[in-house]
């Protein structure tokens, strides 16, 4: 069938996967013409491994590193004429890659949520691997069940303590408005840090120290973003960045657990990208094309595979990476420079509808969400009749 992208809101029902086969191609290139990755990782989980950071972070360990990955992911196979998800496409496409490449690649898709998954993965991990000497915990979800209670946990994106109002892009229409936000109760706050939070990764990090699945001086790290003070009030100081906050308890937690076999543990404070995540934040997408427009004129633009690489690259080649003060790694720190951010301020207080297309990258922003669910991509005909219908080869059924 032919296939086109269906958007509602901040979200693109279809996906095309010849189209996402080549942005999986094309951020596997991004880090081979980079070089191997010294000091890298060679056993590695990834929690959250089919889109945006966890699919990076599997691309740069794997073929910047060597790396043998196993992937958990929740995403859907295609049925009928209902094409699958964006990650399902995408962790085909990797796993066809790596093959070729020679490389172990093996993934589970279902709630990482849940007991039962956890156990399935770190036998999985055992029997194929051993030990893991790196876990990445890249999850974004909306909701949660709590594996213990069943308690199911829903996430908002909201202030805190009061209404919010600020400019915002509808990238439905490309019309710069006004929008304003209530802020959050009380059981809001507490949802969101059960779904965005920390305890996930600590429950994943228990049950593969339980089960000696973990390498003498493992590393493991989960992703943040903290980003400018016009976006705190949505996220920084909002329901999203309590969840934050939690995280980097957790972080903590993890990495006191992990003294007995010299591991470590981060949060990576991430740059602002086009992901099925950052979509749904109001304000961030106005905020995100400006950016884009500053740091491409500046040429230090990233998309997640140089970022991912960079981390890989730079930071964690080194068993004692630079930290700030409250030890988080900063990939964020060219975005956050005082150049770009100044530009911002300044074209923030002037955008409008009218001159959107001189002050920020909205183009830009675009091209990378169709990127997101393999639309846009040069070499693609689109045109063509494609097979919907595709295995991942390491799932059977």
């Amino acid at each position: 069938m032919i296939v086109a992208p269906k958007i509602r809101g901040f979200i693109c029902t279809t996906a095309h996967p010849t189209g996402c086969a080549k942005h999986v191609a094309n951020q596997i290139a991004v880090v081979k013409n980079r070089g191997p990755i010294a000091n890298a990782p060679k056993k590695v989980l990834v929690i959250g491994a089919s889109t945006g950071y966890g699919l990076a972070s599997r691309i740069a360990t794997a073929f910047g590193g060597g790396a043998a990955t196993i992937g958990v992911f929740f995403e859907r196979s295609a049925e009928g004429d209902r094409t699958a998800t964006a990650g399902w496409y995408n962790t085909a496409a990797f796993e066809r890659e790596a093959a070729a490449a020679g490389l172990f690649a093996r993934s589970f898709n279902g709630d990482a949520f849940s007991d039962e998954l956890k156990k399935t993965v770190v036998e999985a991990v055992k029997q194929d691997l051993g030990q893991v000497d790196c876990v990445v915990y890249s999850l974004a979800s909306p909701r949660r069940q709590h594996p213990r209670t069943g308690e199911v946990f829903k996430s908002v994106l909201k202030p805190i303590g009061q209404s919010y109002s600020n400019k915002n892009l509808n990238t439905s229409n490309g019309q710069v408005n006004e929008v304003s936000i209530e802020p959050a109760n009380d059981d809001e706050i507490a949802h969101t840090i059960a779904v965005m939070g920390g305890e996930d990764w600590e429950m994943w990090m228990d049950a593969l120290q339980e089960a000696g699945a973990l390498a003498p001086g493992v590393r493991t790290l989960a992703y943040s973003y903290i980003g400018p003070s016009l976006t705190w009030p949505i996220y920084k100081n909002g329901t999203i960045g309590r969840a934050k906050e939690d995280l980097e308890r957790a972080q903590r937690a993890i990495e006191a657990k992990l003294a007995p076999l010299g591991g470590k543990a981060w949060v990576s404070v991430n740059k602002a990208l086009v992901t099925q995540a950052s979509s749904a934040i109001p304000v961030v997408p106005l905020y995100i094309s400006i950016l884009y427009k500053a740091m491409k004129a500046a040429g230090n633009h990233e998309e997640c595979a140089e970022q991912m690489d960079r981390l890989f690259r730079e930071r964690l080649n080194s068993p004692t990476p630079a930290v700030d003060a409250a030890g988080r790694l900063r990939l964020d720190d060219w975005e956050m420079g005082d150049e770009i951010q100044t530009l911002i301020a300044d074209r923030w207080a002037k955008v409008t509808t009218e001159n959107l297309a001189e002050l920020a990258d909205f183009a830009g922003y675009q091209e990378s969400f169709h990127r997101l669910f393999g639309f846009g991509l040069p070499g693609v005909d689109y045109g063509a009749d494609v097979d919907i219908q595709v295995p991942i080869p390491s799932i059977k059924g």
